[in-house]
């Protein structure tokens, strides 16, 4: 049996050790529970009997908490319950989303520079590092203002801004695998460049991709709320947590209620990604196998 075929042996094993190790973990379930529950909300938010998270009512402005309003309602009359759960969908679509984008263009390029090293790891790590040098949030504010208010565009900012961490994590994690003997067996056999690196190369360096990838969730949240607030993400009237702390900045005194939901909602979803991200990194680390 060849080296390459023993690590492809091997794999499905390491999967199961890693999944039997996370469901032990209960931070990790704790964490996994949180973002279930927020993500339930945010999809079954069209089908749930709820107000309409934009109707306003001039007769029930700065409502406390009662039976009508479970979590009071805004200046402008608003259901919070309402806007907190539409408010869900566009915290973790960007969450997600901007991961997505930052996984997407940061991994190949990482890639590259641990592969292939020289002249083109040179030029993409100096890029790499010029652009980590600039402080996460400000530069993610600076991409939204110049592209823009909305959504979207807050999310393409986040997803750039976060980019450099994943071309960083894969290059190095390459660096390590790329002298393993199953990448050298591989190119004793005269697989190409593209086939070493997606074949053997990626599926060895994904799960260090996928916790940084968790815990980069959790700061895409924050981001977005961030931006939201500012008013470069998410523009009224549409709900997202982020603008609804914009809004309840002006009535602390007079209605806590508008900031501490919100607030509360923030902190739950971002430290459930962290315990997930926590027990993901124990899990997946081969140190612990």
């Amino acid at each position: 049996m060849t080296v390459i075929e023993q690590t492809a042996g091997v794999e499905p094993r390491e999967k199961s050790r890693a999944w039997g190790k996370l469901k032990k973990s209960r931070s990790a379930l704790a964490g996994l529970a949180i973002i279930l529950f927020f993500t339930v909300l945010a999809v079954a938010a069209p089908l749930l009997p709820i107000p309409d998270p934009v109707a306003t009512s001039w007769s029930a402005i700065r409502k406390a908490p009662s039976a009508a309003h479970w979590l009071g309602t805004d200046d402008l009359g608003r259901d919070i319950l309402s806007r907190m759960i539409w408010g869900a969908q566009a915290s973790l679509m960007a969450g997600i989303f901007s991961v997505v984008i930052a996984v997407v263009i940061g991994v190949p390029f990482g890639m590259l520079a641990g592969y292939f090293g020289g002249w083109v790891d040179l030029v993409i790590s100096r890029i790499t590092e010029a652009l980590l040098a600039m402080p996460f949030l400000i530069m993610a504010i600076a991409l939204a203002a110049f592209l823009g208010p909305s959504l979207t565009n807050a999310m393409i900012a986040i997803g750039l801004t976060a980019m450099p961490i994943f071309v960083r994590l894969t290059r190095g994690q390459v660096l390590a695998v790329k002298q393993e003997d199953y990448v050298e067996g591989a190119r004793s056999v005269g697989l190409g460049h593209v086939d070493i690196m997606v074949r053997y190369i990626l599926p060895n360096v994904t799960a260090p991709i996928i916790v940084q990838a968790t815990l980069t969730v959790a700061t895409a949240i924050i981001a977005e709320a961030s931006l939201s607030f500012l008013g470069l993400g998410q523009q009224p009237p549409a709900a997202s947590w982020g603008s609804m702390l914009n809004v309840a900045k002006n009535f602390l005194s007079q209605a806590p209620w508008m900031a501490m939901w919100p607030g509360a909602a923030i902190f739950l979803v971002v430290i459930g990604f962290n315990l997930l991200g926590d027990g993901l990194r124990d899990a997946l680390d081969p140190r612990e196998h």
